[in-house]
């Protein structure tokens, strides 16, 4: 009977358990109650074992590999220990141990029974284990992982040792998977971790790999492979790749602090050959110059043109003959890039075949200016501080979501995040606006100006009209003029403010770290971010490396974002409503045939009767211009408060949310680009540099004293509409 025991014990059939761990019922009466119920234990543990060889054999033809290696690593811890139990037990009761065979002849059921308790525990977790293994058709690397080193987290030791033996196995053969993504940028066809576009698939990454540590192995398979495809003439060093593959095996990623450290030090060696033999310091200052030139419009006489080009292309479809399409595609404004790139210094750049418009809406019927008043509450929200809704851009152009993209070809894309380019997009709606709204402005004043030469040539010096509404026509005339003259004041101020002071300083900063690092400011960029390293010979003809060269660009982007105050939400909010009043009050001046006082011909503009003084269109355009006066002034009031609020809060960096007024309306959300504080090293003089541009930006705007200057009881007018007053 002891033979039979161990048989069963090592996952062999017998008469004793006729039907899985019931023990035979004829055998009962034989039996003390005490030795039942140890071959009842025995028999649990016996079809534990069988149940738990069963899935493996079935596991087995599966087409993972994680699966294949767990089950094979399973089977042999099984046939080292357990089953090397059974025979190390059938030894000692040959050689008559004493400690399972009492005076030499009698084998009690409760010593074998103890020999075999510590598996008790085990093989009930691994048969629970093959269970949840086999209730699902497939299982993806990563969630493998999870699910092992979560049950390995237990305090019982032989479980917690077995099912970390486990995970190791399966974390080895991940570990293969991404030496061969990682090392050779390969593919492979069956299992891979990523796709044909070097994206990571879902669930191709266990949960204890960062996302940061998830974007770093995208980038370097992605750069590995793409330089094989492309066969440039120059490819990774094979030595270096070695020297990864050695790295990789090392470490696992249940070992999180080492397998980052690993995966950033292939990522810096990867990033400073890319630098010094693919993408070369040309290549981005090319790029450099090409976005700065038309996504910050530093190109001035091509933005003008675009905007001019955009302009024409709305009325056109507004004024087409019957039958012909009067929707606006995206290729018509890609041929408004190239129309406006036509007598410019744009006409021969080769980069602007990479600049495409995007509509996210797809094609729309144009819109002209609306008449119709600012919205109220949104403008009532904004002057009383209320600035949870995000503030967009991208639609003021055109009048719905327009975006510029930017076609990046190999090997640019290893530089330029498309983060990066949602970026450049959302600057570009909002510079765009400010330099379009200020264009209508200055139309405005234009037409304003020839309506008045116009006038003196008819009524000498004075407005015309009657006595009686000689004064109301005057102050009309008055109000508009201070009004359009306080438009293009902000405007002048902030555009200039926005060009000079932000755009073209940092843009002469990055190009200097560029094109001439000095040692000092090369080693402070790349050490605050990724710990990359410095090679400089003589201290004079520095070399950035990769990485260093993409914090110096994405710090370059958040101080343009700050410094242009499009990452402060509570100023794009109020900036949002001053456009919008400029826009309406230029197309209320259109509208009115370019001047605010109406001919004296017109209907409406004398006085009807004996008690009207005054014409009602005379009334309704005072009554319209006013309101648009108290309001812009009032925002303009806020804007300033604003201002000096940003500049006395401590730190200055922007706040949680900013960047939701930038990317809010993207797919793909770098939010964490806008959250972090800003490099603190010698090379970009930290905060104090990007405070100092606010603070000449409030010098602009209260050169005359206006804002600073005590306002008395009775002054609701603007700094030169008096007449409002």
């Amino acid at each position: 009977m002891i033979a039979e025991i161990l048989l069963v014990l090592a996952g062999h059939e017998s008469s004793l358990f006729p039907s899985s761990h019931i023990l035979n019922p004829a055998f009962r009466p034989l039996l003390h109650p005490g030795e039942e119920q140890c071959l009842q234990a025995m028999g649990k543990m016996a079809a534990r074992y069988r149940s738990i060889k069963k899935a493996c054999t079935t596991l087995m033809r599966s087409n993972s590999r994680y699966i294949c290696t767990l089950c094979a690593t399973l089977n042999q811890i099984l046939k080292d220990e357990y089953e090397g139990l059974v025979v190390e037990t059938e030894d000692k009761l040959l050689k008559r141990d004493p400690e399972l065979v009492a005076q030499g002849t009698f084998v009690p059921l409760a010593a074998i029974l103890a020999a075999f308790s510590e598996w008790d525990a085990p093989l009930t977790a691994l048969e629970s284990l093959m269970a949840q293994l086999e209730s699902q058709d497939e299982w993806k690397p990563g969630p493998l992982i999870d699910m092992l080193l979560a049950r390995s987290k237990t305090g019982i030791n032989r479980i917690s040792d077995i099912l970390s033996r486990l995970c190791v196995a399966v974390q080895r053969a991940w570990r293969a998977q991404l030496a061969t993504f990682l090392v050779h940028g390969s593919i492979t066809v069956n299992e891979s971790l990523a796709s044909v576009d070097y994206v990571l698939l879902e669930g191709s990454m266990p949960s204890c790999v960062s996302p940061q540590t998830r974007e770093c192995i995208m980038y370097v398979g992605r750069a590995i492979g793409t330089v094989k495809s492309k066969k440039w003439r120059l490819q990774f060093p094979r030595e270096q790749a070695f020297q990864h593959a050695q790295l990789l095996e090392t470490v696992l990623p249940e070992d999180q602090y080492r397998f980052e450290s690993v995966i950033s030090q292939i990522r810096i060696n990867v990033s400073e050959w890319l630098w010094m033999h693919v993408l070369t310091r040309k290549d981005v200052e090319e790029a450099v110059i090409s976005l700065a030139n038309y996504f910050l419009l530093r190109n001035g006489e091509f933005s003008l043109a675009l905007i001019r080009d955009i302009e024409k292309l709305k009325i056109s479809r507004l004024t087409t003959r019957t039958g012909v399409p009067s929707m606006i595609k995206e290729q018509d404004l890609n041929l408004a890039l190239l129309r406006a790139s036509l007598g410019t210094a744009a006409q021969h750049d080769p980069s602007l075949l990479h600049l495409k418009f995007r509509l996210p809406s797809g094609p729309i019927r144009p819109l002209l200016p609306s008449l119709s008043a600012v919205n109220s509450k949104s403008l009532l929200s904004s002057l009383n501080g209320n600035f949870d809704e995000p503030t967009f851009f991208d639609d003021l152009l055109l009048g719905t979501s327009l975006l510029l993209t930017y076609d990046m070809a190999w090997p640019l894309d290893l530089f330029l995040h498309p983060s990066d380019l949602q970026i450049y997009s959302a600057l570009f709606g909002y510079l765009s606006s400010i330099r379009k709204t200020q264009t209508r402005v200055h139309g405005c004043w234009t037409s304003l100006s020839n309506a008045q030469r116009a006038r003196r040539r008819w009524t000498g010096l004075g407005e015309g009209g009657t006595s009686e509404d000689l004064e109301v026509r005057r102050q009309l005339l008055r109000c508009g003029w201070g009004l359009v003259r306080d438009m293009g004041w902000f405007l002048d101020a902030l555009l200039e403010y926005i060009m000079v002071d932000v755009v073209d300083r940092e843009f002469r900063r990055l190009k200097g770290l560029i094109s001439k690092p000095s040692p000092e400011r090369s080693e402070n960029v790349g050490s605050s971010r990724e710990g990359a390293t410095l090679r400089h010979d003589g201290g004079t003809n520095a070399h950035i490396d990769f990485t260093t060269l993409r914090n110096i660009h994405t710090t370059y982007l958040e101080r343009l974002a700050t410094g242009s105050l499009l990452s402060h939400p509570a100023l794009t909010a109020l900036m949002r409503p001053i456009l919008e009043l400029c826009e309406q009050f230029a197309a209320q001046v259109e509208r009115w045939g370019g001047d605010v006082l109406p001919a004296l011909l017109f209907e409406g503009s004398l006085a009807t009767g004996e008690d009207d003084k005054v014409g009602m269109m005379v009334q309704e355009r005072f009554r319209m211009v006013s309101d648009i006066n108290k309001n812009l002034h009032a925002l303009f009031e806020s804007f300033y408060q604003q201002l000096s609020v940003m500049i006395s809060c401590q730190p200055f960096t922007a706040t949680v949310d900013s960047s939701r007024s930038v990317l809010m309306n993207t797919s793909i959300v770098n939010a964490s680009t806008f959250q972090r504080t800003f490099v603190r090293g010698k090379g970009f003089e930290g905060e104090g540099e990007v405070r100092r541009h606010v603070e000449q930006l409030l010098l602009r705007l209260d050169f005359g004293g206006w804002f600073s200057k005590p306002k008395r009881a009775n002054d609701d007018g603007g700094m030169l509409a008096s007449g409002c007053t």
